[in-house]
């Protein structure tokens, strides 16, 4: 039998307010507060708090045997901290138990590595740093942003010294094989890199309550004999934690299945293993050649979700070209300011897809349209400009021209 590693990503971002023109130069603070913290307690007490309760319970009936991983953004423990810190603790004590592993990944949920080296590796610093201070933790295995891979990433992630990195199983790339083995990047010496199984994670993900499925209803053991038939040693199942209770509402019986998944599992000889245990247990099954960054998100599994139009270029190109001023600002506040506008989830508002797609970029935007969107983070961008000019230069850096929107 397969073993299962289950993975959830659980993160929140820091959306914006409607930041117009007349604001620039004279409001520092662009985040919503009041927003954030509405849309985070829906979330703990839709999926946050009951979820944590019910594994903690499934761990405890298992007798340890259920075990899974998660990775907190670090926007997400911040939001946490200030508005919910119930769930936090909650968390903390999940995380207690022993068999929920922590993943490293970039402290602001960002794109960092596609522009900057030197950010990414600012960002999965402080990341660790925080998993340190919040949960007496650090990862030894990397799940970059919208788990984006390529061969060059799981390079960067074993020289910072992960033991394994996640991706997507992506079919163009397989070429045929199954997702359900470990792999290693052609130029990657140690790392392994584990797949999301795409078609077992969405089932769960996306599929679960649509009626017009023709598996609907899935059931735990129904799911459980897919999981027995994968060819591989192991099934990734990697998806949001948001789809328990939030994507996926209680009256779909999302919760009755999770309550008795693991038991469904175990009963069929399939165990459970995190991350780090795969990375240590299992070898290497053959090599995973991904030369253009992939990943779990739209139809492409590309980075056309948060890249795919102009507007969403120029605002990616203009919050990294000011890096090197912003950081030899050497100011904390503004330093933080800025690494916040870099959360991937800003550029996923701006898309202009359409069709299923589009529709998932709308059901995550809090805003009206995606020019709106554009035009909103432009302008805060163009008051970050103002910050810098406003502070005194340090080491003689000059900073590049102001932008609005």
């Amino acid at each position: 039998m397969p073993a299962v590693c289950l993975y959830f990503q659980v993160h929140q971002p820091n959306r914006l307010i409607p930041y117009d023109f007349f604001r620039i130069g004279d409001h520092a603070f662009y985040e919503d507060d009041r927003l954030n913290a509405e849309i985070l307690t829906k979330v703990a007490d839709k999926c946050y708090l009951p979820a944590n309760e019910m594994f903690t319970r499934a761990i405890e009936a298992s007798g340890g045997e259920f075990k899974f991983a998660l990775s907190l953004s670090g926007t997400l423990i911040e939001q946490m901290e200030h508005h919910r810190p119930d769930a936090l603790e909650s968390f903390k004590r999940l995380v207690a138990t022993g068999r929920v592993e922590m993943l490293g990944e970039t402290y602001y949920h960002s794109l960092a590595f596609v522009h900057s080296r030197r950010e990414f590796e600012r960002q999965v610093a402080l990341h660790q740093e925080k998993l340190g201070e919040v949960f007496s933790v650090r990862s030894r295995v990397f799940r970059n942003t919208e788990l984006i891979y390529s061969n060059a990433i799981a390079s960067a992630a074993e020289m910072l010294g992960f033991q394994g990195i996640l991706g997507e199983g992506v079919d163009w790339l397989l070429n045929g094989d199954s997702p359900d083995h470990l792999y290693r990047a052609p130029q990657a010496s140690k790392i392994k890199t584990l797949l999301r199984n795409a078609k077992l994670s969405d089932d769960l993900g996306f599929r679960f309550s649509d009626q017009n499925w023709p598996d609907w209803p899935l059931t735990p053991e129904k799911f459980a004999d897919w999981v027995a038939q994968s060819p591989g040693e192991i099934v990734n199942l990697f998806l949001d934690y948001e789809t328990i209770g939030e994507h996926q509402w209680r009256d779909t019986g999302i919760f009755d299945f999770w309550e008795r998944l693991p038991a469904a599992m175990l009963e069929r000889g399939i165990t459970f293993v995190t991350p780090g245990e795969a990375v240590a247990k299992i070898p290497v099954w053959g090599r995973y050649d991904c030369q253009t960054p992939t990943s779990w998100a739209d139809r492409e599994r590309d980075l056309s979700a948060w890249m795919g139009n102009v507007m969403q270029r120029e605002a990616i190109e203009k919050i990294h070209v000011i890096e090197e001023a912003v950081l030899k600002k050497k100011d904390p506040d503004l330093t933080h300011a800025w690494a916040k506008l870099q959360t991937s989830d800003h550029f996923h508002y701006m898309a202009t897809k359409t069709g299923t797609d589009g529709e998932v970029h709308d059901y995550f935007s809090p805003y009206a349209s995606p020019y709106d969107a554009y035009i909103y983070f432009m302008n805060a961008l163009a008051d970050l400009h103002v910050r810098l000019k406003r502070l005194p230069d340090a080491a003689g850096v000059s900073v590049p021209g102001r932008t609005a929107g």
